[in-house]
């Protein structure tokens, strides 16, 4: 990688000699790797990938590559992540009665990060403004199978039109120039210049702006980046906390992560509670955090939701067959048919000015007086849930996640809906119709 010129000479005037040429030193290595096992599901134990260290408080973080195509990866056990970027939703620390939203949250590390630790409670809203993104963060949230994440795609101000001061803890992992990606993407550096410096620092003001209107009194906010430069990082900061009621949380100094920090952010800043992860002290791609408060009492009520509609007599019964036959031990506080698809939302909040692509968990869909059920039930569930489960021996799931369907010889099946899994791991949904297992693997989950 040839690093510009013009970043390494901005660097070389911020930072001190030696702390320049490790830094500079640092990303000419390899990038770092991480994963994050999915507790809601997975055990270290029984992780198909190789485990060599944990990271330094995250929990349930490890160093380590893993494949994109294991089974581990396809039942949502594990997510890969940049062991630095792990610290954002960490530092968050969400609860699980809190309303929290991750407002630029694809691809979803952050939010099934924040999903995790809430235990898959509260509600957790993730926005992605970019269409095509916004999908993959539902695939994602899906893969994980969260029940209580609603995926949006709008802008910032669409948002804060929509929920002022509706949430508890807000997390930004502002799109940046992304300084801290040069070593896991190359060719990222080829589009890096400091007019884009001074558009993202400028954009990420604007999203700001919009979080701290959905903030309500009494939250939090943690800003992050995954570049190094000042004018997105530190100088954003030091506007923030120019912006009335806004003070800072300070973060904890953990070992070695605030060391390296130039001596321009303390002769100009004085910005001390932030945490800035350079590669050449943190064992990660680099990243900067910061917490602050919005000063205030939250309001006794908050905002009715809209009411949610009821099943027709026709899919109550539908939903029951199925639910009878095919489940055990599940039940759903509430159902929301929704253009013949059921939910059962995340929860109640204003919805009619937004753009929803995930509205909490995908139940199904009714199709000609049956009911069909989708890839977010199967993912969501836990092997005790299901009547009925078909685990696949090697040869099979190399047939089956082709998309082939499969001649059973074992005939202990009763026809209809089973989970089906691969050690254990259940990653989708088959029928045994006529001594076949029919194929419900999504298409775009295939390996061709």
């Amino acid at each position: 990688m040839t690093l510009p010129a013009m970043f390494l000479n901005r660097y070389q005037q911020l930072m001190a000699p030696a702390e320049f040429t490790a830094f500079k030193q640092s990303l000419t290595q390899p990038a770092t790797h991480g994963f994050r096992i999915n507790p809601l599901k997975a055990s270290l134990s029984q992780l198909q990938e190789s485990v060599a260290q944990p990271v330094p408080g995250i929990a349930n973080g490890y160093y380590g590559q893993i494949q994109g195509q294991s089974i581990d990866h396809l039942a949502g056990w594990i997510y890969s992540q940049d062991p630095s970027a792990m610290n954002v939703a960490q530092l968050a620390a969400p609860q699980a009665h809190e309303r929290v939203l991750d407002l630029c949250a694809a691809p979803g590390g952050k939010t099934t990060q924040l999903a995790a630790l809430m235990n898959d409670q509260g509600l957790l809203v993730a926005n992605e403004i970019n269409h095509q993104r916004a999908l993959v963060l539902s695939s994602n949230v899906e893969r994980w199978g969260l029940t209580h994440t609603v995926v949006t795609n709008n802008s910032p101000e669409q948002l804060a039109q929509a929920l002022p001061e509706f949430f508890d803890c807000i997390v930004v992992d502002a799109p940046c120039s992304g300084e801290g990606l040069f070593r896991k993407d190359p060719s990222a550096s080829d589009y890096w210049s400091v007019a884009n410096i001074q558009f993202c620092a400028q954009r990420q003001k604007k999203i700001l702006t919009a979080a701290l209107t959905m903030l309500r009194p009494g939250g939090r906010l943690i800003y992050s980046t995954c570049t190094f430069a000042p004018e997105e990082d530190e100088q954003n900061l030091s506007w923030l906390l120019d912006q009335p009621q806004i003070q800072l949380l300070p973060l904890p100094a953990l070992s070695k992560m605030d060391r390296g920090r130039p001596a321009w952010a303390q002769q100009r800043m004085a910005v001390q509670g932030a945490l800035r992860l350079f590669p050449h002290h943190y064992r990660g791609e680099g990243h900067f955090i910061a917490a602050v408060s919005k000063q205030g009492t939250a309001p006794s009520t908050r905002p009715a939701g809209k009411s949610l509609k009821r099943l027709s007599a026709d899919q109550q019964q539908l939903w029951q067959q199925f639910q009878t036959t095919t489940l055990t031990g599940v039940s759903f506080k509430q159902l929301q048919p929704q253009a013949e698809v059921l939910w059962a939302p995340a929860g109640i909040f204003p919805q009619s000015q937004l753009k929803i692509i995930r509205n909490g968990l995908r139940l199904g869909q009714f199709k000609k007086k049956r009911f069909e059920p989708d890839h977010a039930l199967v993912m969501a569930l836990s092997p005790t849930q299901f009547q009925q489960q078909f685990d696949l021996t090697a040869e099979q799931f190399a047939h089956f996640v082709h998309g082939e369907a499969l001649i059973l010889k074992n005939k202990a099946y009763a026809p209809g809906w089973v989970a089906v899994s691969y050690q254990q791991k259940i990653f989708a949904w088959g029928k045994v119709v006529q001594g076949q297992l029919k194929n419900f693997l999504p298409k775009g989950l295939r390996i061709q």
